[in-house]
């Protein structure tokens, strides 16, 4: 069975790929196996070299990267090339700090030596989404093999060529044959391939259904896995918030990957006092967005990845709509080809809506009104989600303490939208995984953290 890419904004099939055969699978299997037996035993400094020429060849063929992934999903062109930028940033910022990170760490004892080493685990699964096709793929890949992993990639069967486009690039850098494959098969076959003997590991993004399925399979096998899910993350507007940048900042996360992001912003709790305001401000933001073919420059906002996903976000908005939410902006459906759906607001949204209680992946912005400080951080508590939060307010003290002590995520932000960062960990809590990547905190997930005791 052929896996089809359509491009998201024409309706046009791009290509069919041909399935991974079950034979394919477990010679790709036992050659991760084999190539990580002798990967597992090259120096750092031989790991640097080909690191560094796949962030070189990234962004040397970022164009052409843009273009597959505005093809494939719909990105816009100037995300696109940002995001083949940002895959280049791993890949250095790895090849310079994974030495540090996983060298050997003295503890003293009552033994003559007593130390913690950091070990490879052996082959890791990694069952990748649509909606950064290249990105989710590297801040796995840059730290696993620095870390003397060897990596199969389950990728979304829409961008089969951005994933097969990732295994060409790995494999023109220099990486050993075989350490990394791209394997074209449904979701269906993801059970089999966490049971397999050489697989040791799986890490997922992906949603929360998604989540529990590959966490109970690798429960059942006693293997390790990582798991970055769903968000529906809050952005509080406190009263004393600088109500034009707090309103850019917001649009911005809200539409970032045409609002197809598990950490853009979801909801806007925003406090009474400034509630008319921001709304206005942020409505007007909003509606400044370019919605069009991705292809094209220019263009903020491109189709959802598929029609389904844009149906289902727009039975969510009507659901909305019908329990008692307010629409500000957009909200309809576009006549003609494409899974176009244009930057909407919500207000009045409360407690039973789906924009309040489930996460909207597509460009819809969900207010909430908010009586005080602690109301704002009681409704951006109350939910299943825990990836991301920021809150906006010209007292940064108080921002800080809402980030550090208040707010139940992996990631709070003080008057920035929240973003991931080679340099920081990324992850959340509850229904929103668990586990982290990127960061020291990455790279020691997929590793045998060993003590050694010597008398």
């Amino acid at each position: 069975m052929a896996l089809q890419s359509i491009n998201p904004a024409t309706d046009a099939l791009i290509r069919e790929y041909a399935e991974t055969t079950p034979d394919e699978v477990t010679a790709a299997l036992k050659d991760a196996h084999h190539a990580f037996l002798a990967w597992r035993e090259t120096s750092f400094a031989d790991r640097v070299a080909p690191m560094r020429r796949a962030g070189a060849l990234l962004r040397l063929r970022k164009e052409d990267l843009a273009r597959l992934m505005a093809l494939e999903m719909g990105k816009p062109l100037a995300q696109g090339r940002a995001e083949a930028d940002k895959c280049a940033w791993v890949c250095e910022y790895y090849a310079d700090e994974a030495e540090g990170f996983l060298r050997p760490e003295e503890i003293k004892t009552d033994a003559s030596r007593s130390f913690v080493t950091y070990n490879p685990l052996g082959v890791v699964l990694a069952v990748m989404p649509w909606n950064f096709p290249l990105w989710q793929v590297f801040r796995f890949v840059a730290p696993g093999l620095m870390a003397g992993n060897a990596g199969i990639l389950k990728h979304s069967s829409n961008v089969s060529g951005c994933a097969l486009a990732i295994e060409e690039i790995l494999g023109a850098a220099g990486f050993p044959k075989g350490l990394f494959r791209t394997l074209l098969v449904p979701s269906k076959v993801v059970a089999s391939l966490i049971e397999a003997p050489e697989v040791m590991a799986v890490t997922l993004t992906g949603s929360t259904p998604a989540g529990r399925s590959v966490a109970a399979t690798a429960g059942r096998v006693l293997k390790k896995s990582v798991l970055e899910l769903g968000g529906s993350d809050p952005y509080l507007v406190l009263e004393d918030a600088d109500l034009e940048p707090a309103a850019e900042a917001c649009a911005a996360s809200r539409l970032v990957n045409s609002g197809q992001s598990c950490i853009a912003a979801k909801r806007f709790i925003v406090v009474s006092g400034v509630r008319k305001r921001f709304e206005e401000l942020f409505v007007e933001r909003m509606r400044a967005r370019r919605m069009g073919d991705p292809l094209e420059d220019g263009v903020d906002v491109g189709p959802q990845a598929r029609t389904d996903l844009r149906d289902e976000l727009h039975e969510q908005v009507r659901k909305s709509v019908t329990a008692g939410a307010r629409v500000l902006l957009g909200g309809e459906k576009p006549a003609g080809k494409g899974a176009f759906y244009p930057p909407s607001v919500l207000t009045d949204v409360k407690k039973g809506m789906p924009a309040h209680d489930d996460e909207l992946f597509g460009p819809v912005a969900a207010v909430i009104g908010a009586k005080d400080e602690a109301d704002a951080v009681r409704l951006a508590n109350d939910t299943v989600f825990g990836l991301g939060a920021a809150v906006f307010t010209r007292d940064a003290a108080r921002g800080e303490r809402l980030a550090k002590d208040a707010l139940e995520a992996g990631s709070c932000f003080v008057n920035s939208f929240v973003k991931s960062d080679p340099r920081l960990p990324f992850g959340g809590i509850k229904e929103s995984g668990y586990g982290r990547e990127l960061g020291s905190f990455g790279i020691h997930e997929f590793v045998n953290i060993k003590t050694v005791y010597v008398k």
